[in-house]
Order: C-alpha cells, then sequence, then structure tokens
C-alpha cells in the first residue's frame, strides 16, 4: 500500500495505534506524523575496546554473546536478564529489566554491535538496555558508520516512547509515495537543498551529521517557503479587493483638524501619516501595521485617517482591548478635535459596560451614520451593532485581539480599509511571520518636550532597605504635586495562587518567603497596608484592577486624571493607553514576574508631560537568573526596538508570538523565528519573486500543493484575517 501525506492513520497503521496517538500527539494523518520530527539527536558513541571503555559517556562495541543467565528482582516482582559479552580483550554485562525475551535473540556465539551508556554494577562494566545489531553470518558491518550514526529522539510519553514513535514514523515511510516538492529543480540547486521527499527522509533516518544538517535545513527552507507564500498571497487577495477610495478635500475636515494642531508633527508622524492618506485614496483596501513607542504618536496618526474616511462620510471604528483604554481614547479623541469637529463626527462610545440605555442611543448613532467616528471594546464585536459606512476598522494593541475577533469587526463594512496600532515594537523576523500579509509602518521619532524617565531596580532581597525607601520616594514625589502608580502582579495575593504575605507590619519589613510560588503582592493588601504605614498613610489611595465595573473604573481614572486621588494601586489593567501627564513614578512590584515588553509598556504611562518620569522595579529575583536578567535589560534602555530583540532572546518566539496567531504558527515545525531571520528573509524574497510572475502558482504546482497539504481550510482563513 502506497501511502499519502494526508492518508488517516487509522488506515496505515490501524486503530489502536491511530488512537494512540491522536490521544497522544493529536495527530490523524501520515503528515502528522511524518512532520513530528525527532527533538533531538545522540550519538552511539566512538567504538572503544571494553578495557579502555570511560564511565558514564555513550560508547559503541564490537563484541560476542559470551553466556547469559536470569535472575530475580530482589525488591519487587519480576527478572532481569545479564548478558556477558567480550571482545577479545575484556568482558562487560549487558542487562535488561523484565525482557527475557531477548535470551533468544542474545545466544552466545552470536556477534554484534552494543551501544549505550557505560555504568558500573559491582566493580563490573556494564549497559542497561543498551541498542545493539547483531550480525548474519558472515555479515559486515562499518563499525565506524554505525557509531557516527545520529540516534533521533522524538517527543514521547509514556505510552509512547521515544522508540516506539520512530519504529513507526519508518513503518509510514517505508510505505510514502512523493509528496509535493515546494521548489523546482533550478531553484534546488541554487540554493543547495534536497528534494522534500529525500529532506523527509534524512530528518528521520541521517547517515551522518552532514546529512542531517542538510535536510534539517531543506525542511526549515520549505516551511518558510510556504508560510511567507501563504502570506505573500493574502496580500495579493487583499488588493485584488475593491475599496471605497477615501480622499480629503481642501477645507475639510482633515485640514481644519491640522490648522488648529498647536504643534508640528514630527517627521515619522509625518512621512506614516502621508502614506496612510494615499493608501485610503486607492482602490484597494489599505493593510497597514504602524508600531512605534509609547506616546510616539501613534493615536494622532489613526485620528487624520478616521477624519479623512469620516470627509467621504464613512466611519472609522476604533477597537481597544480594555474599557479603560477605550474610555481613554474617547476622551483623549474628542478633546484633540475641539468642540467644532467633534460636533460634526460625533465621536461615540461603545462597550459592554455601558448601561441598556446608553448603549441603544449609542448603538442607535452609529446604524444611522451620525457617529462617524466610534470607539469601543468587544461590544463592537456584537451582532446588534452595525454601521452605515464603515470605511476603516482602528486595532489598537493587536496582540490583545485574535484574528476572528478582527475579521467580525472588519465584515462590518466593505472591504474597509485596517489600520492595526501597536506600542509593543515588533522584530523584523515576527513581524514577517506573523504580520506578512501587512504593510508595517514605524514611528521612531518622539514629540518634543517630553521630560524622559529615569529607570532603577530594587533589589529586596540583597538590600532590604531599598524597600521602605520606594515608599519614601512615592510620598516625596506626591508632595511635589505629582502622582505615583503602584502596580502589583495580582489583584489578591491570599488567592489559591498566593499565600496572605502583606496581612500585618510594613511593607518595607516584608522579607520573601522561602518556596514561594503565587505573588506576594495583591492590589487588596497593598491598598490596604500603604493607607496603613506611616511614610504613605496621609495619601490619598485608591485600587483599580479588572473585578471592578467598567462604571469604577472609569470613575477612578476620571478622578486621578483630576489630581484628586495620589497614588493608584492597580494591575495591568493600566498597562497601555492611560495618560495622565501629570504622573511622575511608575513602582512595579515582583517586577520579574513580567515580560520585558509589558514592563516597557507600564514604564510608558509616566513621563508624558514636561514632568520627569521615575520607575522603580522592585524584584526579589537573584542576580545571574533570567527573571533578574529581564528586570535588569528593562533598566538598561528606554529604546522599545531594542527591548524587543532581547524579548526575543529572552523568552523565544512561542511566548513572543502568542496563541492569537495561531493560523501562523501551527505549520511551522522546525523553523525557529528568532535563529531563522536570514532563512526566513530569504523565503520572503523566493515567495516574492514567485508570486510576481505567478500569482495563482499555475507554473509552480508543488508549491501549491505544499500550501494546500500545510496549510488547511482553517489555517488559511485564520491567515485572511490578520
Amino acid at each position: 500500500m502506497t501511502l499519502e501525506m494526508q492518508t488517516p492513520l487509522k488506515a496505515a497503521l490501524g486503530e489502536t495505534i491511530a488512537k494512540s496517538l491522536a490521544r497522544a500527539f493529536e495527530m490523524s494523518t501520515v503528515a502528522d506524523l511524518v512532520t513530528h520530527y525527532p527533538r533531538r539527536y545522540a550519538k552511539r558513541g566512538q567504538l572503544t575496546p571494553i578495557a579502555h571503555l570511560p564511565l558514564g559517556v555513550p560508547a559503541t562495541i564490537i563484541a560476542q554473546v559470551l553466556r547469559t543467565q536470569t535472575r530475580q528482582m530482589h525488591n519487587r516482582r519480576g527478572t532481569i536478564l545479564e548478558v556477558v559479552i567480550g571482545d577479545g580483550m575484556g568482558e562487560m554485562t549487558l542487562t535488561f529489566f523484565g525482557q527475557q525475551w531477548r535470551q533468544n535473540e542474545l545466544v552466545p556465539g552470536t556477534r554484534g554491535m552494543f551501544s549505550g551508556k557505560v555504568g558500573e554494577y559491582r566493580g563490573q562494566l556494564q549497559f542497561s538496555h543498551p541498542d545493539y545489531q547483531l550480525f548474519d553470518d558472515g555479515e559486515f558491518i562499518d563499525a565506524e558508520e554505525y557509531a557516527e550514526k545520529p540516534v533521533p529522539f522524538y517527543p514521547a510519553t509514556s505510552t509512547l516512547p521515544t522508540w516506539k514513535v520512530q519504529q513507526l514514523v519508518e513503518t509510514v515511510l517505508d510505505q510514502l509515495g512523493d509528496i509535493p516538492e515546494p521548489l523546482d529543480d533550478a531553484a534546488r540547486a541554487e540554493h543547495k537543498v534536497m528534494t522534500a521527499r529525500e529532506a523527509l527522509e534524512k530528518v528521520h533516518r541521517p547517515k551522518d551529521d552532514a546529512e542531517l544538517h542538510r535536510a534539517r535545513y531543506t525542511v526549515r527552507l520549505h516551511e518558510a517557503l510556504v508560510m511567507q507564500t501563504a502570506l505573500l498571497q493574502q496580500r495579493w487577495f487583499v488588493r485584488a479587493m475593491a475599496a471605497t477610495p477615501r480622499a480629503a478635500r481642501p477645507g475639510g475636515l482633515l485640514e481644519r483638524f491640522d490648522a488648529a494642531l498647536g504643534f508640528t508633527l514630527t517627521a515619522d508622524q509625518q512621512t506614516v501619516g502621508a502614506r496612510v492618506a494615499d493608501e485610503l485614496t486607492g482602490p484597494t483596501p489599505m493593510n497597514r501595521l504602524v508600531q512605534g513607542e509609547v506616546g510616539s504618536g501613534k493615536t494622532l496618526v489613526a485620528l487624520r485617517a478616521m477624519l479623512q474616511v469620516a470627509e467621504s462620510g464613512g466611519q472609522a471604528a476604533l477597537i481597544a482591548p480594555t474599557e479603560v483604554l477605550a474610555g481613554q481614547h474617547l476622551r483623549s479623541i474628542t478633546k484633540m478635535l475641539g468642540p467644532d469637529l467633534a460636533a460634526e463626527v460625533i465621536p461615540t462610545l461603545l462597550t459592554g459596560q455601558m448601561s441598556a440605555p446608553e448603549r441603544r442611543r449609542a448603538s442607535l448613532r452609529v446604524a444611522a451614520g451620525q457617529a462617524r467616528i466610534v470607539v469601543g471594546t468587544h461590544a463592537l464585536l456584537s451582532d446588534k451593532t452595525t454601521f452605515a459606512d464603515l470605511g476603516l476598522v482602528v486595532v489598537d494593541e493587536q496582540h490583545r485581539f485574535g484574528v476572528e475577533q478582527r475579521e467580525t469587526l472588519r465584515a462590518k463594512g466593505n472591504n474597509p480599509h485596517v489600520l492595526v496600532l501597536t506600542a509593543t515594537p515588533i522584530p523584523r523576523t515576527v513581524a514577517m511571520t506573523v504580520f506578512g500579509d501587512l504593510d508595517v509602518s514605524t514611528i521612531r521619532t518622539m514629540p518634543a518636550g517630553r521630560a524622559g524617565i529615569s529607570t532603577f531596580v530594587a533589589p529586596i532581597q540583597e538590600k532590604p532597605a531599598w524597600f521602605p525607601r520606594v515608599w519614601e520616594r512615592c510620598a516625596e514625589e506626591v508632595a511635589k504635586g505629582h502622582q505615583v502608580f503602584v502596580v502589583c502582579p495580582a489583584i489578591d495575593a491570599t488567592d489559591d495562587a498566593a499565600k496572605p504575605t502583606v496581612e500585618e507590619g510594613e511593607l518595607g519589613k516584608l522579607a520573601p518567603e522561602e518556596g514561594r510560588k503565587g505573588p506576594r503582592f495583591g492590589v487588596t493588601q497593598v491598598t490596604a497596608q500603604l493607607r496603613q504605614q506611616p511614610s504613605t498613610s496621609h495619601l490619598r489611595i485608591q485600587p483599580l484592577h479588572g473585578r471592578m465595573t467598567g462604571e469604577e473604573k472609569e470613575q477612578i481614572m476620571q478622578a486621578f486624571a483630576r489630581g484628586e486621588i495620589d497614588m493608584i494601586v492597580a494591575t495591568t489593567v493600566i498597562e497601555v493607553g492611560v495618560d495622565v501627564p501629570n504622573a511622575s513614578t511608575m513602582v512595579i512590584l515582583e517586577a520579574d514576574r513580567f515580560g520585558v515588553s509589558q514592563l516597557h509598556q507600564l514604564r510608558g504611562r509616566v513621563g508624558r508631560g514636561g514632568v520627569p518620569g521615575l520607575c522603580l522595579l522592585v524584584t526579589d529575583a537573584m542576580p545571574d537568573t533570567p527573571a533578574r536578567e529581564r528586570v535588569e535589560a528593562v533598566a538598561a534602555t528606554l529604546d522599545g526596538f531594542e527591548l524587543a530583540e532581547v524579548d526575543l532572546e529572552l523568552r523565544g518566539e512561542g511566548d513572543v508570538l502568542g496563541g492569537a496567531q495561531s493560523g501562523s504558527r501551527s505549520s511551522l515545525k522546525l523553523l525557529r523565528v528568532i535563529k531563522d531571520a536570514a532563512l526566513i528573509a530569504r523565503a520572503r524574497d523566493i515567495a516574492d519573486d514567485i508570486l510576481a510572475g505567478d500569482p495563482a502558482l499555475e507554473r509552480h504546482p508543488g508549491l501549491a500543493e505544499a500550501l494546500a497539504a500545510r496549510l488547511g481550510r482553517e489555517e488559511r482563513a485564520a491567515l485572511r484575517k490578520n
């Protein structure tokens, strides 16, 4: 029987094994099994005479079976098979537990090759459960070649150990027919890669390191090529759609807005704004990602695009991940527009926390087209929310939304333009892999007049006296007329994940607990303690967290913005978008529990006006640990793009890419976004060249077939929604 990549495992290996593979690894087809690549490879070791075998290292020897015996185990039921082998210079023992049947193979006089880790038992060298290959009479085996052959180790389970997985893979490989060939003969020669079939074979059964290296390189290039082709095809797909051109007109909303601005746009804002304005007038939908530091002016760029769309009678919808951020955006947009322009475009907020009458009124304004700028949360995705003429979708902090949510909003218009904003700088390789169908613009220059931020690590494990000083420093800032954010990793440290460590005594006197797993500091406990301890008891302190209603959170943020609260103790609900220019200080407790990008985002909440910012990263992580490295990396630079690269190195792309982009990740098995940056760029160039002359891949049937095989219907749909 010849197998194909899409052959069900039930047909290839039988129902029982197929069920085991499905349960253990969610496999269903031959393709799932043969792309379950080894996680590492080991060598059987250099051939060494028994007398010179070093303890504790893998070794391979050629020897003859001298004698065998079985005996009962002392402490439990079962037998041990002991096989004594010799090479004429020494003897050693092979030990097998509960495998008496091997006595039928390992009969005295049989010669073979034996590999394992050298151990010792009662002064006798031994291999425990070694690999072996027995020689037929007169057979010659190249011992050096056998010793150098890489041994694959697969991701395994207790019921499907690595050797069993290897056996199943080899069974399927032996029956596998042709597979899609992404590159033609000329391209394979140019890039020095194997055929897809040969590469698949050699990844699982390499003869030596060189063959393995070339096979893995081929598979990684194919993965990158298929992914980049899918993303670039999606770009062609979007560009083939017809969009309504949205042009600004002389004396219109945009021109009036620009004339009323009290400052000059930065060079990057002008450049990116001009590109966006041009694309909005085009016949195809804009599909652009704008990335920039916290406070670099992305919202201003987006607002100018919204006004351009509003001039044509269209509507723009900005979706934000939290109620706090949505409310902040509405206030910021309304303020920037001024009373006259705001009266014309009627900026409208739509969130799930609004009262039923408020939400009904807002929904009617949106449906009737009166509200030409709409700001909201997931409420915008509701079936009940309809638009008269949705011309622009703005997604703020894209990493908070899945592809399904973004597509749901986009589907409410007729091929609307899309503008995606992120304050989390994205390294080029990640952008190519996750957002390859989007055009990327970057705002690097910051608006003038910002006082900047100083960041310090407070290592309270090594220097406990620094902790009370943190709170004294906060009080000093408040005495100057400024305000303070305190961020905790949890709402309540007494939840199951954490012990009640902040119940008694001053915060500054608390010592880290040995063996602590959950967070030490919760908003509830820290707020209560700060209200009691001498250095901060006189301050106006309020908590803020996700268990509060939208109305409660909004009231607190409004009071903070008005200067009626000195210190907010919050979770990361204040991570993005909160803009209080008078806030000078950010204290992040247990900073090592946050990622690099998240710390950078939180830090960006202060130093936003003319007031110098101070960020104190409180941690009990010890020096030279990964947790401490993250914190110190943030303290070392304010450059978010540099930190994005650090974040990749420290965390790995799995965490950075996240689950929201699952359609972009599921077909990547050997490819690594961080390590394979050059390879991804090369694959993108290859895909670009191919699609430029053959966008439908009619002349590249192998690549088209590989695309269909690697990316199923759901994954292609997910890519279309990016």
